[in-house]
Formats: C-alpha cells, structure tokens, sequence
C-alpha cells in the first residue's frame, strides 16, 4: 500500500457492511474478520493499523465483533507455529480462529444496536 503524502499520519473510517460470499463449508468468523485478515496479508510489514467491527457486537458466527490487524500480524502469527497458514484461513473463512491465536478479536457480547460496521484504519 503506497501513501501520496510520505511522511504524513493517515486516519480513514469508514461505515456500512462489507460483502462477502461465504461458501456452505466454512469455519468461524464474520464479514468483519475475514476483511481484516485478508488487510493484514496486504498490509504486512506497513505502518499501518486497522479495526474493522460490528456494533451489534456480532461477526457472523463466531462470539466476536471483529478484529484488529497491524503491519506485524503476520509476523506475530508465523512465531505461533501455527502449521495452517494464513491463506488457507482465508479460504476456509476460519478468520476467527487466527484472531482468537493472537488476542486480537474484539469481544463486546451483543450490543442490542445494529447501526452499522465500523473501520478505522490508521497509518503513520
């Protein structure tokens, strides 16, 4: 990902709902974590942090809102020794899993609102 104003702080929110087509055979997870995962793959090694949750503090199946990803959560995963990769979790839409390995799924419990998702990314 390339800025336009190197040097310069960054902070994009956004609103609504993501699409995402999950297949019949899946794991645990919601619309929220598997953006954020498929994010951490692109954002890897960047200055950059993003936060993608539901404010009905629900993310498809799993007890999640969302998640959180940086530009060292794949670093963070590989030192897991985790043997099923990141990819692999994408395609299998088993994205709470790996937030649930790394402590970085957002767990508010039903909110009893449902606004809309929120992401926030921020890069320096």
């Amino acid at each position: 990902m390339q800025f336009t104003n190197p040097g310069r702080q960054v902070c994009l929110l956004s609103g609504g709902e993501v699409a995402v087509k999950v297949p019949e055979e899946h794991g645990t997870g919601g619309r929220n974590q598997h953006f954020t995962l498929d994010c951490a793959v692109k954002i890897a090694c960047e200055n950059i942090c993003l936060l993608s949750a539901g404010t009905d503090g629900v993310d498809g199946n799993s007890t999640a809102a969302g998640a959180i990803a940086d530009g060292q959560t794949l670093s963070r995963y590989s030192l897991l020794g985790v043997s099923t990769s990141l990819s692999s979790q994408l395609a299998q839409f088993d994205s709470n899993t790996v937030f649930q390995q790394l402590n970085d799924s957002i767990i508010t419990g039903p909110t009893g609102t449902n606004v809309r998702d929120v992401r926030i990314l921020v890069a320096w």
